[in-house]
């Protein structure tokens, strides 16, 4: 277990100087050392947040999973509040908290999460039956997907709702069962987006990248150039060229384009093995937890992380449409930086409680314990 968590600390720290030192070069150009500077107060307080959640004992959040959750829901309402909200291109997605600003949905990702290890654990011999295995915990899941989804936050949305089938499978739920709504609630996602002209503008430019260059398909576009541009070690640090207008938002969604053009192919394939090797870590303590509350919420926290970082990345190599969701400890944004250090923190709480595992030296067993060992004499 130790080996987990020290690699799993490696990993995470490894990740969060070069999100500092690319967040730096993608910027200061423009705003000087400024995101930075606002990267690294809000690191501080996700340490803090990581340090605090280390040393909590875990199993005291089966008792938090119901408040949590509701703060979460106030707050998710709260976006849309007057004087407390705070609307940007068309989206209610913060809130002010004196001069800082907070997107809730990050507090909806973990309080999810906490509130389904709780409802797994407590009903695991009747997850198999499709009411408390699909319509109450779905009724859950609904109340803060469909917060998020008006905001709106598609990619979120999508990300959340994976990782809550996630859970719920590992938990107990069948096959059959959830085969439904999840079709239903892929059919009511379509539906939104084909009558959302944005949204399609952003699907037909990812189908069509060369007949909306000047358009939708711009930061996919650049992004590539970016990536392709860098070879196998990059243009050197501080001398990309994307970063100077080309590619909008470079030091948000899109920064993994800015590592790889200036460190390269190299660099950018070290990142996903990062995160890689954050999912084994994670499963790992998963798999050694001391209780199904503590095994469903390390997957819950793992597949947060690891799932969002393969989603940036399948945006900014254009596996994938455009979703607007950070790469975890490496782009700009304080909240997602927050909730991904709180998670990381949990995590180190489930694994710090798993049973240890005594090893029995040869010298211990003593010769009478061996049934062969007078046939041996």
């Amino acid at each position: 277990m130790k080996v987990a968590v020290y690699t799993l600390a490696f990993c995470v720290a490894a990740l969060l100087a070069l999100g500092m030192v690319m967040l730096y070069s993608s910027s200061m150009t423009r705003d000087g050392a400024h995101d930075l500077v606002m990267q690294l107060i809000w690191c501080s307080a996700g340490l803090v947040f990581c340090a605090v959640a280390t040393a909590f004992d875990y199993q005291w959040l089966q008792k938090l999973a119901w408040p949590v959750y509701a703060l979460a829901i106030f707050a998710l309402g709260a976006v849309f509040t007057p004087h407390i909200g705070h609307a940007s291109h068309g989206a209610h997605r913060w809130v002010r908290l004196g001069p800082l600003m907070f997107q809730p949905s990050e507090l909806g990702k973990i309080g999810l999460v906490i509130l389904l290890a709780w409802y797994g654990d407590r009903y695991q011999r009747q997850m198999n039956t499709f009411n408390r295995g699909i319509i109450l915990p779905g009724l859950l899941v609904a109340a803060v997907l469909g917060l998020i989804f008006v905001e709106p936050d598609r990619g979120t949305t999508i990300l959340l709702a994976a990782v809550s089938g996630i859970l719920l499978l590992i938990a107990g739920v069948r096959w059959k069962h959830i085969l439904l709504p999840a079709a239903a609630g892929a059919a009511g996602l379509a539906v939104s987006i084909l009558h959302d002209p944005m949204r399609m503008n952003r699907i037909f430019a990812w189908l069509h990248p060369q007949e909306h260059l000047n358009g939708a398909a711009l930061q996919a576009q650049q992004a590539m150039i970016g990536l392709g541009s860098g070879g196998w070690l990059g243009v050197g640090l501080g001398n990309g060229m994307e970063k100077h207008g080309y590619l909008p938002e470079i030091q948000t969604d899109f920064i993994f384009a800015n590592v790889g053009e200036e460190l390269g192919l190299v660099a950018t394939l070290l990142i996903v093995l990062a995160f890689v090797i954050i999912a084994i870590c994670g499963i790992f303590i998963a798999v050694n937890a001391r209780e199904p509350f503590g095994a469903l919420l390390a997957t819950g926290m793992t597949f947060l992380i690891c799932l969002q970082a393969a989603i940036n990345i399948g945006v900014v190599t254009s596996a994938l449409p455009n979703k607007g969701i950070p790469l975890p400890f490496i782009s700009y944004g304080g909240s997602n930086l927050l909730a991904m250090l709180t998670c990381v923190g949990i995590l180190f709480s489930i694994a710090r409680q798993a049973p240890v595992r005594e090893k029995i030296s040869r010298r211990a067993i003593e010769s009478s314990d061996n049934p062969f060992a007078a046939r041996a004499a």
